[in-house]
């Protein structure tokens, strides 16, 4: 039996990322660049008013306040988006909208409510300094300046960065497309009806929907039974064109284990037993020409999930040009369970607010790898070290988050909300030793 680490080691150590291509920047969110991006202009590309206001000379407004306003002939306006030349002309100003470019010679903006905002001839009640309210050619970024580096993930700010400077085409790390396999003879698709000795499958809608929520493209190509020849012919199919597989069942000891079967002795596939609850039966390896990584999970629900957000979740990001790392909070035990010796422990937790603000948790639903009943309310996985055997109330554990903590911070909240109606305002988030970590 090795431990989580090892194996997540010997994944990891295996995953290349995907193909690297261009994109245009409007279909590159969630990708990863794989090369620094300059910017070809200057960030602003002219001086520009910040301000709706006055473009004038700041040496000639000098002295003016509400006691002693100067009033000062207007030119006329500048729009934002105006493409015609404007020269200062002295002693006078030109009524100017922000983002607008700034008239040769002007120097500073004065804002409208310093002013009595007339068009013809504005009076001026207060004094600006050189630079006032002027957004300067340059001087966020310069042509040639990086804008975004490369192995950054392309989120809404670097789109609009790249964007803002002119980017039209990025090159990324491709996305990365997943598919799912079923296995299982007592297996019937969600939502159709279920006979005597059958379950319908969870697992795969369930994957599914981790692959995506991991920001990656993902399709359920179906429940097979314990069959080793479709087994194997689903899988050689896959690899001509996926970018990874996972298959849910079949990798224990049993003697209908056909995934087990099938895939042994496949080029880089290795079986183990990792010292982790659940979760313990894990199978790896990269196949085929393309050398694409298959995934085999275990078939109970809960088992498949905790492997997925330990194993395969950290594996994707790699594949996807990203750099693994989990969500993660640490939260006090409101009450105490036992766990297994000598194993991990990855136990379905539901989070709350403990009396320092931080976060406390408790267990959602009983332990056993079958019980889906608690998943749906788990907040995150709390992880219990392997020589523990008595998670004690009041302990400080690491837990995995299963979702957006701003989800469960909201939820947090809200429930704090209703419980003090005309009270106290609630509190927007954890605190102390409650702050969470980001993925980056």
């Amino acid at each position: 039996m090795i431990t989580v680490e090892e194996h997540l080691e010997h994944i990891l150590g295996k995953i290349r990322p995907v193909r690297e291509i261009a994109l245009p920047l409007g279909r590159a969110h969630g990708l990863v660049l794989t090369e620094d991006v300059t910017s070809p202009v200057d960030l602003p590309r002219f001086d520009n008013s910040a301000m709706d206001g006055y473009a004038v000379r700041a040496a000639e407004v000098a002295g003016a306040d509400p006691e002693h306003p100067l009033l000062v002939p207007v030119n006329g306006d500048i729009a934002a988006g105006a493409s015609e030349r404007h020269t200062h002309v002295d002693g006078a100003a030109w009524r100017i909208m922000t983002g607008a470019p700034m008239p040769e010679g002007a120097d500073a903006v004065v804002p409208l409510e310093d002013t009595d905002e007339r068009p013809r001839e504005v009076q001026v009640r207060r004094a600006v300094e050189v630079g006032a309210h002027l957004r300067r050619a340059g001087e966020d970024l310069r042509a040639g300046a990086v804008v975004v580096t490369r192995g950054t993930r392309l989120g809404p700010a670097q789109i609009g960065a790249l964007a803002s400077a002119g980017v039209r085409h990025v090159r990324v790390t491709g996305p990365v497309r997943v598919v799912v396999l079923s296995t299982g003879d007592e297996l019937v698709p969600a939502g159709e009806r279920v006979g005597p000795g059958q379950i319908p499958d969870s697992n795969g809608p369930m994957l599914v929907s981790s692959v995506r929520a991991a920001g990656h493209y993902a399709v359920h190509a179906g429940c097979l039974p314990d069959d080793e020849k479709q087994i194997k012919s689903a899988v050689k199919h896959h690899l001509t064109h996926a970018d990874a597989i996972i298959t849910t069942g079949g990798v224990s000891k049993g003697a209908y284990d056909a995934v087990k079967a099938v895939l042994s002795g496949e080029g880089a596939m290795t079986f183990t037993e990792v010292a982790m609850q659940p979760g313990k039966p894990q199978g790896f390896g990269v196949l085929g020409r393309r050398r694409i990584p298959v995934f085999t999970l275990p078939g109970n629900p809960v088992s498949a999930l905790v492997s997925f957000e330990v194993f395969v979740r950290p594996a994707l990001a790699r594949r996807a040009g990203g750099r693994p790392h989990p969500v993660t909070t640490r939260a006090l035990t409101a009450r105490g369970w036992s766990s297994a010796q000598g194993k991990v422990q990855y136990a379905r937790v539901r989070l709350d607010r403990d009396p320092g603000g931080g976060y406390s948790c408790e267990p959602s639903g009983g332990v056993g790898s079958h019980l889906v009943g608690g998943l749906a309310g788990a907040d995150g996985l709390a992880v219990v070290d392997a020589e523990v055997t008595e998670v004690e109330a009041g302990a400080e554990l690491e837990v995995l988050a299963l979702r957006p903590l701003a989800e469960v911070d909201a939820r947090l909240a809200a429930e704090e909300a209703r419980r003090n109606v005309g009270g106290a305002e609630p509190t927007d988030g954890p605190r102390g030793r409650g702050r969470h970590r980001w993925r980056s």
